[in-house]
């Protein structure tokens, strides 16, 4: 595993802070944005590591862990109250633990974008202006009643319970589908899925370009690595932000040529090496006894989460 990453995501990016004179300079935006690309495109190799552990999740074939994700994310999102949504995240949580996946990193993932995409998408609609309902904490106190047009602010401004039941149960809702896309994907070498989506009857063209895409993502940082290294390599002072922004808008019409010629190149290769427009897999192996038990252990699972 370790020849196929490059050697540029292994290296530990450089600090922010540049000491001179005893002082404390810190780095430009430049240079956050390129670590920080680094920083993205090291977490999608890492999940090379966990997916090759000999861990409980990790040893079920990649066919049963898409039809588990499907399946229980179509649970996730038929489920209406918070106590089912909380027992499901409950399970998740133990398929996780029991997959030995580093619980910080997971759910601080999974909390970031739970908060950003449900808790702060959905928390107008706690508000009685929005979802009628018995107000529970008053916010703010007007004069009087507005009114426009269909809309009516009323005079006492305030959270309603059945807001809050709304607002904790997208959330809840987001959380766990994160979490199962996670855990799929961090217990699945990304080859696996695009095999198992293949059995699932998915059409070619969509295979292509998700494994196109997959690859070209790593095309392009180590590319912006290259250009940012070129660069630093001939300043001998820290550059402005005026200046790095010119010079990254310069990038980006580069990138963007660059791109148009390799796609035209590797159409062409994949042209003369004889491809007829269809992915061919070799056949994968015989579900064992163990992954029907454990398919057998996820459909009971899922139909008691439907009838709680």
């Amino acid at each position: 595993m370790g020849n196929n990453i490059p050697s540029f995501l292994l290296e530990k990016p450089a600090s922010n802070d540049y000491r001179r004179g005893g002082g404390k300079l810190r780095s430009s935006f430049l240079e956050k944005g390129i670590h920080r690309l680094a920083d993205v495109v090291t977490t999608g190799y890492v999940q090379w590591e966990t997916a090759v552990q000999d861990s409980f999740f990790q040893k079920i074939d990649a066919r049963i862990k898409v039809l588990f994700l499907l399946f229980f994310i179509l649970i996730v999102s038929l489920k209406k109250d918070i106590f089912s949504e909380a027992l499901i995240g409950g399970f998740i949580f133990l398929l996780v633990v029991i997959s030995r996946l580093n619980l910080l990193i997971f759910y601080k993932r999974v909390l970031l974008l739970a908060f950003v995409f449900g808790f702060l998408i959905a928390l107008p609609a706690a508000f009685n202006f929005i979802t009628k309902g018995e107000i529970v904490l008053m916010v703010w106190q007007l004069p009087r009643a507005y009114s426009f047009w269909i809309y009516r602010l009323p005079a006492e401004i305030g959270l309603t319970r059945e807001g809050i039941d709304g607002v904790v149960m997208l959330t809840l809702r987001v959380a766990n589908s994160l979490s199962l896309s996670f855990l799929v994907l961090y217990t699945t070498p990304f080859p696996e899925i695009v095999k198992a989506l293949k059995t699932l009857r998915i059409a070619d063209g969509f295979l292509m370009i998700l494994t196109l895409t997959y690859k070209y993502i790593f095309i392009f940082a180590r590319t912006v690595e290259d250009m940012h290294l070129a660069k630093r390599s001939r300043l001998v002072r820290q550059v402005a932000n005026a200046e790095a922004r010119g010079w990254i808008a310069g990038r980006i019409a580069l990138i963007f040529r660059r791109t148009q010629l390799r796609c035209e190149e590797i159409f062409k290769a994949m042209l003369s090496r004889g491809f007829s427009e269809k992915i061919s897999i070799y056949e994968g192996r015989k579900l064992k006894a163990r992954d029907w038990a454990v398919s057998v252990a996820f459909l009971l699972s899922g139909a008691l989460f439907l009838w709680v």
